[in-house]
């Protein structure tokens, strides 16, 4: 069991094995749950944009493929009018 000093702002500084334990990144966020006799959980809390969430999100929407030809003429035409705005 890993032991944790309080600051004297009443803050405490995990530690990068138990960061890692909890798969967490500096920047993230952890949920916290208070339980009976004292006792908290804590969970990470999963980012918003993860690509799990992104993975199928266009699933059905998307009547047709376009070709790749279809996309470097889209592309194209965006790159072409976005520098006659520019002149």
């Amino acid at each position: 069991m890993a032991q944790l000093s309080i600051t004297a702002k009443g803050q405490v500084t995990l530690k990068k094995d138990l960061l890692r334990h909890l798969g967490l990144k500096p920047g993230e966020k952890i949920d916290v749950a208070l339980l009976p006799n004292g006792r908290v959980e804590l969970r990470g809390v999963e980012p918003a944009g993860s690509i799990d969430s992104f993975v199928g999100l266009l699933e059905g929407k998307v009547r047709q493929p376009l070709t790749v030809e279809q996309m470097n003429r889209i592309a194209s035409e965006g790159w072409a009018k976005a520098h006659e705005d520019h002149r």
